[in-house]
């Protein structure tokens, strides 16, 4: 159950504290919820597994509230995890602490990703919170990431030492006990029938070094077993501490004369357990490492100084101090350091290592350059416009990072078996044990052999690494091909969907629309009515005004002074100028105004069917002519558009333009469906629509009135060219300018889930089949028994093996 509390903005009076209160109050899941109209602040006990923040949220928004989230997400980072059981064990502590919305633990990262009320609870409540579970946590912030790296390093170096200092011994200790057995030489004056206590002996002092190197396993697994949470350390450290308890009292009895206990040692168990696992264990951290290779390349990408040029001078400086505004100078073959706007020069730029896009991009001007990318011609100057953490690149490491450290629904099944996973082995290996000692008349080493066999098999290691290890490769190869996906909910979400809604403006076509033609339909001259027309949309930032604006400007033409100017959103604009009343917009604008288009309409009709927006020009209540505009479409946006029609989706183009404009260009696009007339405000109510009809929507677009369209739909896809708040509001942000980006989203989502299943499968079918076996199913109907060194070498390798299937995904071509 969380306790914790919200800021409600919005109330007035305790009418708006009593719905708030009724309304989180009725949400399942929610124990109380108390709401203190002095301070605006909702206090609430919940099942966090129940219901989230963001549906208490959402219910809130639902009464015309607004319940404001907690602070920035925070990460810590979390050491002494050694699979997925440790990672429920840490989501538990800290779920349960108040003021905590959410919590998840990635096995992958070894980080911790935490939303909490930072009036409620502090970073050190969380860390002592942590370390009670029987970890360490730490604050994680952008100076640490480096020094983390190191340390990642340095104790994959560790471990490698302690594999190979354990095999040094475990080599000849599993020659020294196996070798009579397959026929190898032992010299007579160690063999145990000649000298069996020497044989012991050196099987107990080979046995004692592999412990000391493995001692991680037994101070960090009985250390959460006695805390009531048992891990994968724990099962490895009864299963080998029981094999060499039991050869410790064998070797008391050799000397006490009993030599027949020299042959039922299991001192080579234990060590090669120990190695083995410890081998696994190097595999899978140099694995997790390969992993996030992503980040890295794009840290890297990043170039390490830069020129500023100050008083007239040329000065070389560490990047961490440019600052905004700061001019800088790039030469021909050079990193752009920041972000900024060309002030002198040009050049064209190759941008493929933040969009994807292969051909460089000319840059003039006025026009905006991406830190990182790189300057391939000319020499340019140019003004910092973002620096630091406010750069392009490290808003999408920031982004990827955020993706990578989340969790994908799917997860949810893993993390619950995960959480009662160990002790049921625990159990299990116990009850095998004692059944075998108990009716199959097999004696004590025999049933430990099961024992041991059963905790050291079973492991979740591969469970918990299944989903995270695809999501961060999965989403780091996303941003180097220029798409960005925000969360492991939108991955999986993507692969999903069944219908796709592309706004046309800026997303099918260019967003840069040209007055195509002109006509008037009376004595009044082409040039007055663009003067007037472009006198009235002088203010306006709509892509239709600015077509009407730039042909004036290229016609040379004075703008005149509008005054009374009123818009009408999705409608049209009027303005007085020259002491006329002029009204410029759509069919439905002059019907409002009681203007009259009848008689004009074969020559609308003939401009829309060209794919021609038809602006209607009206001059003090009479229709004097009007305006075709066109917006050209993307060259890739018909390949792009028949490419998800083949991935069996059903794609619909939405517009504000009439319907035969709007058909005009979905047949050039090559789309059969178009939702048309479409107001900006009524964007969201479509996506709502289709959804009722059972539909699962993806909606992409790029404009601030695609924002609520983009929040409605199930994944909403902005353009990455787009507007800031477009892409605030997408779930995935495409970082190209077309549509190929948003096919390549979807095939990599689609190949991301397919990863995550495939390593579900094997996880699960692992220790479906592995347990089962190592209880002695097989030898109950004459079958083998399998030895614990084989159990611990199969161990290993299923995680290996998961993180192996994950990294193929880094082989995904868009």
């Amino acid at each position: 159950m969380n306790h914790a509390t919200y800021t409600i903005k919005g109330m007035h009076c305790a009418s708006c504290a009593q719905n708030v209160e009724r309304t989180v109050g009725k949400l399942a899941g929610v124990q109380s919820a108390n709401v203190n109209l002095a301070t605006e602040r909702l206090t609430v006990d919940y099942q966090p597994e129940t219901t989230s923040l963001d549906q208490m949220a959402e219910a809130v928004k639902g009464i015309g509230f607004e319940l404001v989230k907690p602070e920035k997400q925070e990460i810590f980072a979390i050491k002494g995890m050694s699979c997925a059981s440790c990672a429920a064990k840490i989501e538990q502590a800290t779920r349960k602490l108040p003021g905590v919305a959410s919590a998840n633990v990635n096995l992958a990262t070894e980080q911790l990703s935490i939303d909490y009320d930072h009036q409620t609870l502090t970073a050190n409540e969380i860390i002592q919170a942590v370390q009670e579970a029987g970890y360490q946590a730490s604050k994680l912030v952008n100076q640490d990431k480096e020094a983390l790296k190191a340390e990642k390093l340095a104790e994959i170096k560790q471990m490698w030492q302690r594999f190979w200092f354990s095999a040094l011994f475990t080599i000849p200790l599993l020659y020294l006990s196996m070798g009579e057995m397959i026929g190898l030489p032992l010299p007579a004056v160690i063999a145990p029938m000649h000298a069996p206590k020497i044989f012991v002996s050196l099987q107990l002092l080979l046995t004692l070094p592999v412990l000391y190197f493995g001692r991680k396993f037994y101070l960090v697994g009985f250390k959460l077993l006695f805390k009531g949470h048992p891990n994968m350390d724990s099962l490895v450290a009864l299963g080998t501490s029981a094999a060499f308890i039991y050869s410790l009292v064998g070797t008391l009895a050799v000397y006490q004369g009993n030599t027949a206990f020299s042959m039922h040692l299991y001192y080579e168990s234990a060590a090669v357990i120990l190695t083995l696992i410890t081998l696994g264990k190097t595999f899978e951290a140099i694995s997790k490492g390969k992993t996030s290779e992503a980040i890295k390349e794009l840290l890297a990408l990043a170039p390490k100084k830069a020129v500023v040029i100050k008083d007239g001078k040329e000065k070389l400086v560490d990047i961490a101090q440019v600052q905004v505004g700061d001019i800088l100078l790039v030469k021909p073959g050079e990193k752009i350091p920041v972000d900024g706007k060309i002030i002198e020069g040009q050049s064209s730029v190759d941008e493929s290592m933040l969009t994807g896009e292969s051909l460089p991009v000319t840059k003039k001007i006025g026009d905006t350059v991406i830190g990182a990318s790189l300057n391939k011609t000319g020499s340019f100057q140019f003004a910092a416009t973002k620096v630091g953490e406010d750069t392009t690149l490290a808003q999408i490491v920031q982004l990827v990072e955020e993706a990578q450290g989340s969790k994908a629904p799917i997860a949810k099944l893993a993390d619950q078996v995960s959480a009662v996973f160990v002790p049921i082995v625990m159990i299990l290996a116990l009850l095998a044990g004692l059944a075998w000692l108990i009716f199959g008349h097999t004696g004590l080493v025999f049933a430990l052999t099961i024992m041991i066999s059963v905790l050291v098999i079973a492991c979740p290691c591969a469970l918990g690494l299944a989903t995270p290890t695809a999501i961060m490769v999965g989403t780091g190869k996303g941003a180097q091909l220029g798409i960005l996906f925000k969360n492991g909910e939108a991955l999986e979400t993507a692969q999903a969907v069944d219908t796709i809604v592309l706004d046309k403006t800026g997303t099918i076509t260019k967003g840069h629309p040209e007055l195509r033609e002109l006509v008037t339909f009376t004595s009044m001259s082409k040039e007055e009515m663009l003067y007037l027309a472009a006198s009235v949309e002088k203010r306006s930032e709509h892509p239709l005004a600015q077509a009407i604006l730039h042909a004036a400007s290229q016609a040379e033409i004075v703008l005149g002074k509008a005054q009374a100017v009123d818009t009408l959103t999705g409608q049209g604009i009027q303005a007085t100028v020259d002491h006329h009343q002029v009204l410029l917009g759509n069919e439905r604008f002059m019907q409002v105004n009681s203007i009259a288009t009848e008689a004009h309409q074969a020559t609308v009709n003939r401009l829309a069917s060209q794919g021609n927006t038809v602006m209607y020009v009206a001059v003090d209540q009479q229709l004097v002519g009007v305006l075709a505009v066109s917006d050209p479409i993307k060259a890739s946006s018909p390949q792009a558009i028949q490419a998800l029609q083949k991935l069996g989706l059903e794609v619909i183009m939405l517009t504000g333009d009439n319907e035969q404009t709007a058909k005009a260009i979905a047949k050039q696009a090559g789309i059969q469906q178009v939702i048309s007339q479409v107001l900006p405000d009524q964007k969201a109510q479509v996506i709502q629509q289709l959804q009722a009809k059972g539909k699962k929507v993806a909606m992409v677009g790029d404009g601030i009135n695609d924002a609520p369209a983009l929040v409605q739909a199930e994944v909403g896809i902005a353009i990455g060219t787009g507007t800031d708040i477009a892409i605030e509001a997408g779930d995935i942000v495409l970082m190209r300018g077309d549509l190929q980006g948003v096919v390549a989203s979807l095939r990599l989502s689609k190949a991301t889930m397919r990863n995550i299943k495939e390593n579900l499968f094997w996880a699960f079918a692992y220790n479906v089949l592995g347990i089962p076996v190592a209880m002695g199913i097989l030898h109950l109907f004459g079958g083998p028994l399998l030895n614990p060194m084989l159990a611990g070498a199969a161990m290993s390798f299923s995680s290996v093996s998961v993180l192996l299937n994950a990294l193929r995904l880094k082989r995904f071509k868009a």
